[in-house]
């Protein structure tokens, strides 16, 4: 018993003296979220960002966000794929009636702010997309977020920050950064953000008069990436200014910085290396988790790739 209480002792001694922090213990408790809907197309992705999640060993608790109809729900066959928390589907708005599953994002999160006991004890909270790949442990405030100043990842097509947009949609339009993908911050300020999150998007939705290419930089002009702008807008209106990164997260295809390492994959862009491809989209349907055995086409290892005619000559960025 002596020594056991002895090990304890120099084992805390040992934790504090190297500086790292207790991180299941306020106020340093990390959350991981993450939005899901009741489809193949995301349950294959759940699996891979669970899988990448024990992984990487990312502290503190994850949680899906799951949104599904009842009707969903009374055939769904994934709930057990991830630690879950169900929340209503707004696919379809309630009282508008507009087809936007992309709203699930931010009124999931509100959802779980609200109704969670596990919100109540959380400090820190990254916020994730599920074609996501953790590569290494996201600390938030090793990577720079303070109370006030989250870490979002750039989004450079955001050009409605620019713009009239913002002048309509907020107040304080020079506040409004190009940011998504990871985000991480404070748990008080996503209690002050995720109201006007979830307003944001839903003002952006109706204003069909600006859905223009040129004016919101998405590639479609339909309004599918009115969720984003309704996260920016919500933050300009709080007053959170973000650190802004490009290090931290990357696409297949791209060259990471020298010397750096990204610690999170986005693989929302179709790729290719030699002759092999990945496009998500291509696999929307895929019911992949519940046919036993069957996998994915593996990548070419580099040693199989011809870099002469590649691309990306020399670059190694695509086996990310």
């Amino acid at each position: 018993m002596v020594k056991l209480l002895i090990s304890v002792v120099f084992l805390a001694l040992s934790i504090l003296g190297s500086g790292q922090k207790p991180i299941t213990e306020a106020p340093w408790r990390i959350h991981t979220l993450f939005s899901t809907e009741c489809q193949n197309y995301f349950d294959w992705q759940t699996v891979g960002i669970m899988h990448s999640y024990r992984k990487a060993q990312q502290p503190g608790p994850i949680t899906r966000l799951l949104s599904c109809t009842e009707e969903e729900k009374r055939k769904y066959k994934g709930m057990n794929l991830a630690p879950t928390f169900e929340v209503p589907s707004m696919s379809t708005h309630p009282k508008t009636g507009d087809w936007y599953p992309a709203i699930n994002k931010p009124a999931g999160v509100l959802h779980w702010l609200e109704h969670s006991k596990e919100a109540k004890n959380v400090d820190w909270v990254v916020i994730l997309d599920a074609d996501m790949i953790i590569r290494g442990p996201i600390i938030p405030w090793e990577i720079g977020v303070e109370k006030g100043r989250p870490v979002a990842a750039y989004y450079g097509y955001l050009i409605g920050c620019d713009n009239i947009l913002a002048e309509l949609h907020t107040k304080h339009p020079e506040l409004c950064d190009k940011v998504g993908g990871l985000l991480a911050m404070h748990i008080d300020d996503l209690r002050a953000l995720a109201p006007l999150w979830l307003s944001k998007t839903e003002e952006v939705r109706e204003d069909r008069a600006h859905w223009l290419t040129n004016i919101t930089g998405d590639i479609y002009g339909k309004g599918w990436i009115s969720e984003m702008y309704g996260y920016s807008f919500g933050a300009a209106e709080v007053g959170l200014h973000h650190k802004i990164t490009e290090d931290l997260m990357i696409y297949p295809g791209y060259i990471p910085r020298e010397g750096v390492e990204p610690i999170l994959f986005h693989y929302g862009l179709p790729f290719r290396v030699g002759n092999w491809s990945f496009s998500k989209l291509e696999h929307h349907e895929d019911d992949i988790v519940y046919d036993c055995g069957r996998l994915f086409a593996e990548p070419p290892y580099p040693r199989e790739v011809n870099f002469g005619q590649h691309p990306y000559k020399g670059h190694f960025s695509d086996f990310f």
